[in-house]
């Protein structure tokens, strides 16, 4: 059986696929809304709860699993940490996926900074003068929160009610909240600086797929700051870059 981590929109890609291949498929997300977007996919079992190291081991020697592929978020470090590990233990195949960074092509622009974490960015937000859009997600909001910078932040997350109730029990004034499920266009992004007079946008380097470019570029046109937080590196073994490079691989070293 094939495990699948799915935290990217390519990893329905890459299980479209696959699935001229074969149904044979573990998927793995971290969230219910992850499955609930995979009801036009074929695969034998679905699993939409968070795992750690020794959730992975159990669930992959339970199903059988004996080729996985990693097609988590370049910020999910610690899933594919775990998912190395596990696949060390069980002597399961790993196969990375992993999206193209966006921000080198940027790096010689002066209000595009990236930033090794978040104790990096505080550094820097102090000397910046108005309002702040954030971008990182909800899952990074307590970091932001803890800063205590005086300057209003406005927030984008997703337009769930789970993710809405955690804004409401952090505090968070509704008129501080976009509710947008992601990516959006250069042009959206550019209407949400001036709409709220930003001055700097806190984002990640998610890639193309994951919208970076259109956020660095609308800062960019409109002379803001682009404040990056920079991702951790993994030492992968066996590495793609394209859905399809990855899906050939698997194509032509293993029986499907």
């Amino acid at each position: 059986m094939i495990g699948l981590i799915l935290g990217t929109s390519e990893g329905r890609k890459i299980l479209s696929l696959l699935n001229n291949y074969t149904s044979d498929i573990l998927v793995s997300t971290a969230t219910e809304y992850g499955g609930e977007i995979l009801k036009n996919y074929k695969y034998e079992y679905l699993n939409t709860n968070p795992l750690d190291f020794k959730g992975l081991v159990n669930l992959f020697k339970e199903k059988g699993v004996n080729l996985l592929v990693d097609a988590s978020h370049p910020y999910a470090v610690e899933i594919s940490k775990n998912a190395i590990k596990a696949c060390e233990e069980l002597n399961i195949e790993y196969v990375r996926y992993e999206r193209l960074s966006s921000v080198d092509r940027f790096k010689n622009e002066e209000k595009i900074v990236e930033v090794k974490d978040y104790d990096d960015l505080y550094d820097k937000l102090k000397n910046i003068e108005g309002n702040i859009l954030n971008t990182t997600g909800s899952r990074n909001l307590d970091k932001i929160l803890s800063m205590k910078i005086n300057n209003r932040i406005i927030h984008r997350v997703l337009p769930s009610v789970k993710v809405m109730q955690e804004c409401i029990d952090k505090g968070l004034d509704a008129g501080d909240i976009i509710a947008i499920k992601g990516p959006i266009s250069y042009e959206l992004n550019c209407t949400f600086i001036n709409e709220y007079k930003a001055q700097a946008m806190l984002l990640k380097d998610s890639g193309v797929e994951g919208g970076t470019e259109g956020k660095l570029k609308a800062c960019i046109d409109n002379n803001i700051y682009g404040f990056v937080i920079g991702r951790k590196s993994v030492e992968y073994k066996n590495v793609f870059y394209t859905p399809d490079d990855l899906v050939k691989y698997i194509s032509d070293n293993f029986i499907l």
